[in-house]
């Protein structure tokens, strides 16, 4: 009998009672927490996000470990397959809420505000990238992995200091009545922008850890790059569409669900085969799945949403939490690096949106609105911590430093956008804006309507 067969007909251990218990434990703890505190976050004005990390916090090794060694041993032992068991659920997470991220995309708004957009989206990416790769040298003594290569850890931390958050930012606009408004507007558009070069750029630089920094192992991500793009564009586009339009004939929303699923986790596993990161696959989907998407399909998914923005998003932003090791910050020089790190991450995004703004002809005061809403990291930048220390590219300190600047950016936005936009109203530069085309009558928004419920911006969502 070859050892194929024998497989197949010997039946594997079962998983062992305890580690089910310790599983289901870990999953009711973690969902339980993160869901009080999101709801308590969210009556103190916070994003829920704050709520959901602080309960992976407070059980994690900055809490709990520290307060109850014994139950913190048990509960979340230093064992393999029980952290695999909740990692497996939390990639499922991430998955899907990347992929409706990309649904959220408007590719005819970035066109529209092209090239005002495409000016401040640039240099609000590439000055940070600049500068976070600088850091990224300038920390590498202290805070880099002693087996991973000084270029891939600085062009890592460049990037995770380059993106900005679409969840996040709608969520501030909704919030602040910015959403049709011309600034508004340009803010989705560039940070659109970024997101989507952000997630190419995680993607070639993951690839680089994991097959070198040479110019041939350079080469062959950017080959793999290549061809996922060329895939996406002509088989992905058509196979999407096909897919769900079969599956949106359906009166019931099942199809329509285990269409998007499928779909979402199949293009997360093409990506993983060529290299690079699931959740890189997972948005380019989301993309073509919102591009010729309909209220119908959004009504549909409503089910999925709730699914993810209530059950797998807050668990895998309390597993992320779960990660943080405050007691690393206690370290007077990590401490200095982390505001070094936070002060370049905010001055990267203003200049940038500065410079581009000068390019684009606005005005400082729309230009500082615009620095305040591309600054806040959210979900986007947590995300990448979460590969970073997967894939052994930064140190729990590290880790611990670009998750606390993905909570604090946000909490900056509204503030300094009411500032800015009080100064714009004031010198009548926002109804309507003298470079952006007026979108704030009604005849405009019936040509950019608001985002839909239910794909990205949900008014639930306060990440």
């Amino acid at each position: 009998m070859n050892t194929l067969t024998t497989a197949a007909v010997l039946p594997l251990d079962p998983l062992a009672p305890h580690t089910l218990l310790v599983f289901l434990l870990q999953i009711g703890a973690l969902l339980g927490l993160a869901l009080a505190l999101g709801r308590l976050a969210r009556r103190l004005g916070l994003p829920a996000i704050v709520g959901e990390l602080a309960a992976g916090v407070l059980l994690g090794p900055s809490f709990l470990t520290q307060a109850a060694p014994g139950l913190a041993a048990w509960l979340f032992p230093p064992d393999a397959v029980q952290m695999h068991l909740l990692d497996a659920v939390g990639q499922l997470g991430v998955l899907l809420l990347v992929g409706f991220t990309g649904m959220h995309l408007d590719l005819k708004l970035a066109r529209r505000h092209g090239g005002t957009a495409t000016a401040v989206g640039t240099a609000a990416l590439l000055l940070p990238l600049a500068l976070g790769v600088w850091l990224g040298y300038a920390m590498s003594g202290r805070l880099k992995p002693p087996d991973v290569d000084t270029m891939t850890f600085a062009c890592f931390i460049g990037v995770a200091m380059c993106v900005s958050s679409i969840p996040v930012i709608g969520r501030v606009l909704v919030d602040m009545k910015l959403m049709h408004h011309t600034v508004g507007q340009l803010i989705l558009v560039v940070a659109t922008i970024d997101d989507a070069v952000g997630w190419l750029l995680v993607s070639v630089v993951t690839a680089m850890a994991t097959t070198g920094v040479g110019a041939q192992e350079i080469a062959t991500p950017l080959g793999h790059l290549a061809v996922l793009l060329l895939v996406v564009c002509t088989v992905g586009r058509w196979t999407v569409h096909r897919v769900m339009s079969w599956a949106d004939r359906s009166a019931s929303p099942g199809n329509t669900i285990a269409a998007t699923v499928i779909l979402l986790i199949l293009s997360g596993a093409g990506a993983q085969a060529l290299g690079f990161e699931a959740v890189f696959g997972a948005f380019l989907c989301g993309i073509l799945i919102g591009v010729r998407g309909s209220a119908d399909r959004t009504r549909k998914l409503e089910p999925l949403n709730t699914t993810v923005l209530s059950f797998l998003s807050p668990l895998f932003f309390a597993l992320a939490g779960l990660r943080i090791d405050l007691t690393s910050l206690a370290d007077t020089t990590v401490a200095l690096w982390g505001l070094a790190a936070l002060g370049i991450a905010v001055a990267g995004k203003f200049l940038g949106a500065f410079i581009g703004g000068a390019a684009g002809r606005l005005s400082r005061w729309e230009a500082l609105a615009l620095g305040a809403g591309i600054n806040a990291r959210g979900v986007v930048q947590i995300v990448i911590a979460v590969i970073g220390l997967r894939l052994g590219l930064l140190t729990p300190a590290m880790y611990s430093i670009i998750v606390l600047i993905a909570i604090l950016t946000p909490l900056m936005a509204p503030p300094v956008l009411r500032f800015a936009m009080g100064r714009v109203e004031g010198a009548g530069r926002g109804h309507p804006a003298p470079v952006l085309p007026d979108i704030t009558s009604g005849e405009a928004r019936s040509e950019v309507p608001a985002p839909t419920p239910g794909v990205g911006l949900d008014s639930r969502i306060h990440r």
